[in-house]
């Protein structure tokens, strides 16, 4: 569930299209704003995946994962007929989970009293709740949390979910990441701390990963899952298996509340650790998907930090940032980015980074500009790094039996 798309092929169709999704924001008039736009999800209908009930319930960053859970287990050949429900587990996710219903929740004490604080409030917003409810639609009696690490947090929750396996405690897990936080306060605490772009009256044109002329993210709603088995797992019930989830490395900062360490000290290590988790050299990959947000101080760090790693093997790589075309999706930023490099590996197809005009000196790397490049992908890196100095990097490859 993402800005570009609803399900899996119209979101790949305009990532390789170069198409973005910001646009002026619908869910609140945003004229009171210094920013007005987004990358919010659109021609969702909740009611394909839940009742009317549910729908009034549920927060929209729970109906999100449902939708995504349910084109996940559904592309698996899982729905209704998972073999080890004991062994099969959720992790999602989220960095702010339910904050529309905070906001709105709030609203109600203040104008008119508790009495009116719906009875449903906390279970309703907590990060937790949309690894909950999957776990409760599916019958999945494994491992259940969410992970909350702002804009790691979902690509924790996939090498946690990977971990899970590798070491024998599951079979199986449903796992990414969710998000719904375009709201009057999360604009309103973004653009005060002048993190967002002001490109108000080029909405399409704001995010500009490594681009120059960058002046914040473009914020960013939706949803990701993927399901992760072993290989005796899937083999045993005949799946279709699409990937190989190859190493996952994790760091932290220890430096600032929200700025990156300079020379991307923390990526860097993110990364180290991804690669001797897989067992790869450096010249094995040929696709970074980069955290990438189109801020000033980020983009730098992480260039440095790749270009640390990698020495003069960045030169022969794609580091491209989706987020110019989706927007940051918060915490569910690494759930999407972990399926569009699956997809970029899969499909020999790398999504270009749009929004190219003024290179920047300081982020060299050739980022797809523009348009998408048709390139053998053997192994790709997904970056995600969040505030407080979380860091996770993930390697990924198609299968090959």
């Amino acid at each position: 569930m993402t800005p570009l798309g609803n399900n899996v092929e119209e979101t790949w169709a305009g990532l390789l299209a170069g198409r973005s999704g910001a646009a002026r924001i619908t869910k609140f008039d945003p004229d009171r704003f210094q920013v007005k736009f987004a990358c919010e999800v659109k021609g969702f209908d909740a009611l394909q995946y839940i009742d009317k009930k549910e729908a009034r319930r549920y927060d929209l960053f729970v109906q999100y994962a449902l939708g995504a859970a349910h084109e996940a287990v559904t592309q698996a050949g899982l729905e209704g007929l998972f073999p080890s429900p004991e062994r099969t587990g959720v992790i999602i996710g989220s960095g702010i989970g339910g904050m529309v219903t905070f906001e709105e929740q709030t609203k109600l004490l203040i104008n008119k009293g508790p009495d009116r604080v719906s009875p449903f409030f906390i279970p309703m917003f907590i990060p937790d709740i949309a690894a909950g409810l999957v776990s409760i639609r599916y019958g999945l009696k494994g491992a259940n949390y969410a992970t909350v690490s702002a804009c790691a947090s979902s690509a924790h929750a996939i090498g946690q979910s990977y971990q899970l396996i590798q070491s024998g405690h599951a079979d199986a897990m449903l796992t990414g990441g969710t998000e719904a936080a375009i709201s009057e306060l999360a604009i309103a605490g973004f653009q005060n701390m002048r993190a967002l772009s002001t490109r108000n009256d080029e909405p399409e044109r704001a995010s500009r990963p490594f681009d120059k002329e960058r002046d914040g993210f473009v914020l960013g709603d939706g949803a990701a899952m993927v399901m992760l088995e072993s290989l005796e797992h899937a083999e045993a019930r005949g799946a279709t298996i699409l990937g190989e989830v190859l190493g996952y490395g994790l760091s932290g900062d220890a430096y600032h509340i929200t700025s990156p360490a300079p020379s991307g000290e923390g990526a860097q290590r993110a990364m180290r650790d991804c690669l001797a988790d897989a067992g790869i050299g450096i010249e094995a990959v040929d696709y970074i998907n980069a955290h990438g947000t189109s801020t000033a101080q980020g983009d730098i760090a992480e260039t440095a930090a790749v270009k640390a790693v990698f020495g003069k093997q960045a030169n022969n790589l794609v580091f491209g940032s989706t987020k110019s075309m989706t927007g940051h999706l918060l915490g569910a930023a690494g759930g999407l980015e972990f399926a569009v490099c699956l997809l970029a590996a899969r499909h020999g197809r790398i999504p270009p980074t749009i929004n190219q005009e003024t290179p920047d000196p300081e982020c060299d790397l050739d980022c797809a500009p523009n348009v998408a490049v048709e390139r053998e992908v053997g192994v790709a890196l997904s970056n995600s790094f969040g505030f407080g100095g979380h860091n996770v990097t993930i390697a990924v490859r198609a299968w090959q039996a």
